[in-house]
């Protein structure tokens, strides 16, 4: 399973023009499921996302998670993470996860980051989505169950 943290100052995403999520400071979570993943690959992408030490403290220096600053989560499936850019020009998205069991994931990354305490919205699987977003810092970091050491 792979995630995109994007820490952001407000993010929100809309389908056909009506907005479904919407945060204020917090991390934008973009998820992708790729085949084979299980519930460890999802408990591996909650953890370090409710974990991250991502915000400043009264230093300057990134060591606060989520909850110590207040955050929320946009969470948001996106299967384009998954994508093989290596050969030619056209992303072969073979490593991608069945979507029936990618929606399950992603359900699952959600209802684990709620579990956790944290106040959490989201696109809607399966849909075309617009998604803005204020990214801070800039800070992007990328997460990756399969990359574990």
């Amino acid at each position: 399973m792979r995630g995109v943290v994007q820490r952001v100052s407000r993010a929100r995403v809309k389908i056909a023009g009506e907005e479904v999520g919407a945060i204020k400071r917090g991390f934008l979570l973009l998820v992708g499921a790729e085949e084979g993943d299980t519930a460890e690959d999802v408990a591996y992408i909650v953890e370090k996302t409710a974990g991250l030490r991502a915000f400043e403290d009264g230093e300057g220096k990134m060591n606060l998670p989520l909850e110590d600053v207040g955050g929320e989560v946009l969470v948001v499936s996106q299967f384009t993470l998954l994508g093989d850019c290596r050969k030619g020009r056209r992303p072969s998205f073979i490593k991608s996860g069945p979507m029936d069991r990618a929606e399950e994931l992603n359900i699952a990354v959600v209802e684990g980051l709620k579990d956790k305490g944290l106040a959490v919205e989201t696109g809607r699987f399966r849909e075309e989505m617009e998604v803005e977003l204020v990214n801070d810092g800039p800070v992007t970091l990328l997460l990756d169950s399969r990359k574990l050491f």
